[in-house]
């Protein structure tokens, strides 16, 4: 029987809502304000230290008891599971025992079962299950796939503690310049639709409870659209979002497919509109967009967390960052705060400064009542997900024999391997046929050792070989600051001495097969008419790449080929990418591949 003295919201046999309204009345409005930011976190630390890495963090102690925060974005990649698991105990030890309420922490990360490792976007897998990126869900066009990726990362990420997933992420790829294209899921709004409904279908379950991951979809109402030459708003010259073929509603599809299939929360984007009827203000900072379109045009009830960094100018791995306040950067912190909340956001995302609400409430300049209204949310959420209850604390044993298992790495392996998207394959090539042949190989970008231990016979001059194996990475321009030169952006071109290094290995070999790791769409025409063969991969380790090259698994024996399909088209030249509208899709002309492309392996 519960203790009648016992506060209500420590019953877990009341429903969330009741238990929310129970804990609002009893919290400050510094720890209300506290529950409104949503910023980052660098674990395996002492609690009581300021982390390194260049972001300016306090420590995780401070954080919870003095500034009364519980939402935490986990940084970097896992390691070590037992001791990421003692580290989220004692954080949750620190929020029950330390803190006057015991409101229990909620902790959230970027992507991490792929293989991009690019701070405040994405952690590499570590010893989670390792998946192609989510273009390469695209290429396989398979929802079933995708939810059975999202059900084992979701038992991962519950197994580690983390309940609330920072993605799926449905921009469209429509501006083949921005440098976030790697964790979409293509240009085609149809299909990117389909994907995510399956994606929050296996993240968050049948029925959303204390299982789930919470996923916050993004970013809304779609980053595609990037004028500017594609840069993205992280920086001052990316921020405005462009619609010269008027293609706004297109861009909406995916994000009104998600509410549909329950999505729990939402993030807005940095860049600003132009040209529309909507004030030219970040989104995470504009009515229109927020409070008109999203709450009450596609009528999402859920919480909605800004993109990182809208308040306050900060120093990230080094380099100046100005706070992302596009079309508000006259505003004071102060002044942004209040607006990002009369926008109808309910957090704010990478930021630490609940005492700006503390005085915009002080002086009036947004109400209390407004303040409840996303504190309520933000704590049923935590009620449901089981955070108060059995579900705060993590056990050590059961996380070690869940991240990584061995069936959950296979089914990782395996989608690498299919999602692999054959373009050129002259003479059928591919797969490579070793037995009752005397062949030498070349490669570059393949561990030698690992082709050698393969059975190819690898010399190390390029005169000597039969065939070459180059492997590419899709090409970019390099950028000055810490932060900032993790964002491949620009030119789709190789670079001139590198397409003269194509030309001579082509030259030299009689046969040479091109493998493209594509982050982005890349400019190939200079290698289709004399490549062997052209296959691209959106994300997959060298021994899975050397079973796709073989047709063979090397554990099992299985066949195997590649399975993939273009999600996006691949542009002709640069000219034709710099004349094509950016938010209109497959608008280059006379693209050399079509989104669709893609051979199979003869049988």
């Amino acid at each position: 029987m519960a203790d009648p003295n016992e506060a209500l919201y420590r019953n877990s046999a009341l429903p969330p809502h009741s238990r929310a309204d129970d804990l609002l009345l009893r919290m400050t409005l510094a720890e209300k304000a506290g529950l409104l930011f949503h910023t980052i976190i660098i674990p395996e630390v002492n609690l009581k230290e300021s982390p390194p890495g260049g972001f300016g963090l306090r420590s995780s102690s401070d954080s919870v008891t003095q500034q009364h925060l519980n939402h935490f974005n986990i940084l970097g990649p896992v390691s070590s599971i037992s001791s990421l698991v003692r580290w989220v105990n004692d954080v949750q030890t620190l929020a029950q025992n330390e803190s006057r309420l015991g409101i229990p922490v909620t902790f959230s990360t970027d992507p991490r079962n792929h293989f991009t490792e690019h701070a405040g976007t994405s952690a590499s897998a570590g010893t989670l299950s390792q998946w192609p990126e989510t273009l390469g869900f695209a290429a396989l066009r398979d929802a079933d796939l995708v939810r059975k990726f999202a059900d084992i990362a979701r038992q991962e990420y519950c197994a580690l503690g983390i309940r609330c997933a920072l993605h799926p992420q449905i921009d469209l790829a429509t501006e083949y310049r921005w440098a976030r294209i790697n964790a979409t899921f293509g240009e085609d709004a149809d299909l990117t639709a389909d994907l995510v409904e399956a994606y929050i279908q296996g993240f968050q379950g049948e029925k959303f409870g204390t299982s789930s991951v919470t996923t916050m979809t993004k970013h809304f109402p779609g980053g595609g659209p990037q004028g500017n030459n594609g840069e993205d708003p992280h920086f001052a010259y990316g921020t405005d979002a462009e619609y010269p073929s008027g293609m706004f509603e297109y861009h909406l599809k995916p994000f009104e497919r998600a509410i549909k299939a329950g999505v729990r929360q939402i993030m807005p984007y940095y860049s600003k509109p132009v040209g529309t009827v909507y004030e030219e203000v970040a989104f995470g900072f504009n009515k229109g967009i927020i409070t008109d379109l999203l709450k009450n045009k596609l009528g999402f009830e859920g919480i909605i967390c800004t993109d990182w960094g809208l308040i306050t100018d900060g120093v990230i791995m080094g380099q100046t960052m100005p706070a992302r306040a596009w079309g508000a950067e006259s505003l004071t912190e102060l002044q942004r705060a209040v607006k990002i909340l009369e926008a109808g956001c309910d957090q704010f995302g990478g930021e630490g400064r609940p005492e700006l609400i503390v005085e915009a409430v002080q002086k009036g300049l947004i109400t209390e009542k407004r303040i409840d209204l996303s504190c309520h949310k933000l704590l049923v959420e935590k009620f449901e997900l089981g955070l108060f209850d059995e579900q705060r604390f993590l056990d050590e044993r059961h996380a070690e024999n869940v991240v990584g298992r061995s069936d959950f790495r296979e089914a990782g392996l395996d989608a690498q391997r299919r999602s692999c998207t054959l373009l050129v394959n002259n003479l059928d090539t591919l797969p490579l046929q070793l037995e009752g042949v005397s062949k030498r190989f070349y490669v570059e970008g393949l561990d030698k050792n690992l082709a050698q231990a393969r059975g190819l016979t690898v010399v190390e001059n390029a005169a000597e070989a039969d065939i070459a194996i180059l492997c590419l990475r899709a090409p970019f321009e390099d950028r000055d600051g810490g932060f900032e030169k993790l964002f491949h952006a620009g030119s789709l071109d190789f670079p001139l001495a590198e397409i003269q290094h194509h030309a001579k290995i082509l030259q030299t070999v009689p046969t040479v097969i091109f493998n493209i790791y594509l982050d982005r769409p890349a400019v190939i025409t200079h290698l289709v008419d004399q490549a062997a063969a052209i296959m691209i991969n959106w994300g997959i380790t060298q021994p899975a790449l050397l079973d796709v090259l073989l047709g063979e698994v090397e554990a099992s024996g299985a066949k195997v080929g590649p399975e993939g399909k273009l999600p996006l088209d691949l542009p002709r030249s640069m000219e034709a990418v710099k004349a094509s509208p950016c938010d209109k899709p497959f608008s280059t002309k006379d693209p050399v591949f079509k989104f669709g492309d893609g051979l199979r392996y003869k049988a």
